[in-house]
């Protein structure tokens, strides 16, 4: 095609609001977010979280209330995060496999206030649980074990999927969990529970403030990297995904978002998966952070990243902006 000016005016269909919705390539809507919460101990509990201004944990009740929001909406899916107690944690996360934990609490308080009207995404990986903050059991040199670990996250996906979750997402990054966990869910008869797998999870600075969120932060010893990837690294991530469809998710995830938006794209390309984006909590701080200095509006900031995640490929978004992004797309 041999298109020219002044035949060809690019700026014609952008002469007015009409003509640019009419030509618009990318649509958001509220069905593309999920509203990431956390859970705490207590009742009417809201304990705003520092280091994500704007963000709480929430008792039960509160958590409940939340998936209320969210229904009004019309946010499908709302990710849970729990801050276990620290007298609750352990080496070995046992508490993980409590069916009274916080997380199942959560899921039934929701489940009970909404009905089927919403979905409900659950994380499975032992840092909430663990005394030491990996993600998994550890042996004496401080490695965190894959295939033990993998036996203990296959119970704790029961445990959840049990309690009423709809969407198991094992955030671990341990080699064959999402084989396991299938496995394990047909074998429960839990046949309609999908798995979204964080398939492409990075060893990334910007995880901080959800540390802080679920109480890991303080407790951290070493650092993820034998586990979660190297930023570096593109390839991998897509023989990561690769492993994951094949073993059984149904969605796959790539983590963080903005910074990887290459990844999301070449996923997309290459597997025919819904792809989905956490715009996890430093992105989210930045944004927060940039529209406090005066840097750009606070709206438009977001909206703009959003976009630019369904832009690149995906499904849809994990945010914690999901509430503020619902309300503009609603008018």
């Amino acid at each position: 095609m041999n298109r020219s000016y002044p035949n060809t005016r690019l700026r014609r269909s952008r002469a007015s609001s009409w003509s640019r919705a009419m030509h618009r390539e990318t649509v958001l809507t509220p069905a593309d977010l999920i509203w990431p919460l956390f859970v705490t101990d207590g009742k009417g509990v809201e304990d705003p979280v520092a280091s994500l201004p704007g963000v709480s944990r929430w008792s039960v009740d509160g958590i409940a209330n939340r998936a209320k929001e969210a229904v009004d909406l019309s946010i499908p899916c709302i990710a849970l995060f729990p801050n276990t107690q620290a007298e609750l944690r352990s080496e070995k996360g046992d508490e993980a496999l409590n069916p009274d934990n916080l997380m199942c609490r959560a899921i039934k308080a929701i489940r009970d206030a909404c009905g089927d009207d919403i979905g409900i995404l659950t994380d499975v990986a032992l840092d909430p649980y663990t005394t030491h903050g990996q993600d998994g059991l550890v042996n004496e040199g401080g490695y965190v074990v894959n295939d033990d670990t993998v036996a203990v996250l296959v119970d704790q996906a029961l445990n959840q999927a049990e309690a009423g979750a709809d969407i198991i997402a094992p955030s671990d990054m341990m080699d064959g969990r999402v084989r396991a966990i299938r496995m394990a869910l047909e074998m429960g008869g839990h046949h309609n529970v999908q798995i979204m797998s964080y398939a492409a999870k990075y060893a990334s600075a910007f995880y901080g403030p959800f540390r802080d969120a679920v109480g890991s932060s303080g407790v951290l010893k070493g650092d993820k990297k034998t586990y979660q990837m190297d930023p570096a690294n593109a390839s991998e991530a897509l023989a990561e995904v690769a492993l994951d469809i094949a073993e059984g998710a149904d969605s796959v995830m790539v983590k963080p978002g903005l910074a990887y938006l290459d990844i999301i794209w070449r996923v997309k390309q290459r597997f025919e998966v819904p792809v989905f984006a956490y715009q996890v909590s430093g992105e989210y701080a930045l944004i927060e952070a940039g529209a406090a200095a005066g840097v750009a509006d606070r709206d438009a900031l977001l909206m703009e990243k959003l976009v630019g995640f369904k832009r690149a490929g995906c499904s849809g978004v994990l945010t914690y902006h999901a509430p503020a992004a619902a309300r503009i797309l609603n008018g």
